[in-house]
């Protein structure tokens, strides 16, 4: 097996896939850690999949008009993230039912344009991933935008901090909430389009959910969280990658379980620790 992993790596693969693939895995992971903290405080972890499914919806009418897919999906999946805020804040339908009418209504749509246009299998992958078949221009932009949603992040981390914990609070000492709020979900609507070339729409929003909730289990301050998480999340995908490349296995769902035996120790951790 390692010999294999060794036999790939002439100065081709290493140059225009495999760099190309940690760089962009890595800047992706990293946004999603940062806004995957609070979206699981607020119980709004499950966004990240009714999103991703938007985004599957958009990429394959992408693919069938012959559209740049990650230029054409950015602006649907953001405006989707503001509606569905919007519908879960002030309509009868709330949280998860919400999100499962946007989420399954928008994968439908996705799946009938594709397979009548006969391209169910071009589009396949970003049901499940590709990562290693990430352009220069899919690099590019997943660069940039995740640069411009840490700044972003940074910048309004003390306002991101309030909101999470205490809206009334935060409300009543002026902070206007459903900004920031709006906020938290246009970020995150960037970052699962950008990680949907790596993950898949089925498997993206683990990468919200895992780091946020293995951090918790050991850390107890906001702060020490968010750090904590994206580190863990890094890791995972570096050495999900990695093993994916030595055992021939789907990267996506080979970082999933990483994640997963992750969450698994630092449970036990946690548990021994007596937290």
């Amino acid at each position: 097996m390692f010999e294999n992993f060794i036999s790939m790596l002439t100065p081709e693969f290493v140059k225009f896939i495999l760099v190309p693939a940690v760089i962009g895995g890595v800047a992706v992971t990293l946004c999603s850690a940062l806004l995957g903290v609070s979206l699981v405080l607020k119980k709004y972890s499950m966004i990240g999949d009714g999103l991703s499914h938007v985004g599957y919806g958009a990429l394959a009418i992408a693919a069938v008009m012959n559209f740049a897919p990650l230029r054409f999906a950015l602006p649907i999946v953001v405006i989707a993230a503001v509606f569905l805020l919007r519908l879960s804040d002030n309509s009868s339908l709330r949280g998860d039912s919400a999100i499962a009418i946007f989420s399954t209504t928008a994968l439908a749509v996705g799946i009938l344009v594709s397979s009548k246009a006969g391209m169910m299998n071009d589009v396949s992958h970003y049901l499940f991933g590709s990562i290693l078949a990430m352009d220069t221009n899919d690099v590019i932009l997943s660069v940039v935008m995740s640069v411009l949603v840490t700044i972003i992040f940074i910048i309004f981390y003390h306002k991101i901090f309030a909101v999470t914990f205490d809206e009334n609070f935060s409300r009543a000492t002026g902070t206007k909430v459903n900004i920031y709020k709006m906020l938290i979900a246009v970020l995150t609507a960037v970052t699962i389009v950008l990680g949907m070339m790596m993950m898949g729409s089925l498997l993206i929003s683990s990468l919200i959910i895992f780091p946020a909730l293995t951090s918790m289990r050991l850390c107890k301050s906001f702060r020490s969280v968010v750090l904590c998480s994206a580190l863990v999340s890094v890791l995972c995908f570096l050495t999900g990658l990695f093993i994916s490349l030595m055992a021939d296995t789907t990267p996506g769902a080979t970082v999933v379980v990483v994640n997963v035996i992750v969450f698994g120790v630092f449970s036990l951790i946690s548990k021994i620790r007596g937290n």
